[in-house]
């Protein structure tokens, strides 16, 4: 978590580091751009204002992130989309939580943004393969 005291580019990697489990390049792209044209308090407000509603979110974070991947995945952004998944797992999230945010994209994106929902999770190496068995698949 960052703070006012504590928006350095160390610190700022780190936050993302325990909310993802990686640094998104964008990250350390605004970064340098910030630095290179002087506005290293913009990026500290924007890191603070991330902060506050992040990772002090009355959601829990798996939720949070849940509900961050669904968003994204709302908006057609697979990128972040992946990120947040990635985060929700780190956080917690199983692959049936997963796929409920494929469900419930389907009913609030159609069969588009469940599609996209399923290739970010594919891209996570997060779906069994089908020789894989668990009780849940032998039972369809």
């Amino acid at each position: 978590m960052t703070t006012a005291k504590d928006s350095t580019p160390d610190a700022i990697h780190a936050s993302y580091q325990q909310l993802l489990g990686s640094v998104p390049d964008m990250v350390s792209q605004r970064q340098r751009l910030a630095r290179a044209t002087g506005r290293i308090a913009a990026v500290a407000a924007i890191e603070e204002f991330r902060d506050e509603l992040i990772h002090r979110n009355p959601l829990d974070r798996r939720t949070q992130q849940l509900v961050h991947f669904a968003m994204l995945i709302a908006r057609g952004e697979a990128a972040p989309a992946r990120l947040h998944a990635a985060g929700a797992v780190k956080a917690g999230a199983s692959l049936t939580d997963l796929q409920g945010v494929v469900e419930t994209a389907a009913v609030v994106c159609g069969m588009p943004g469940a599609g996209l929902a399923v290739e970010v999770i594919a891209s996570l190496g997060l779906i069994p393969s089908m020789d894989d068995t668990t009780a849940g698949d032998t039972e369809r």
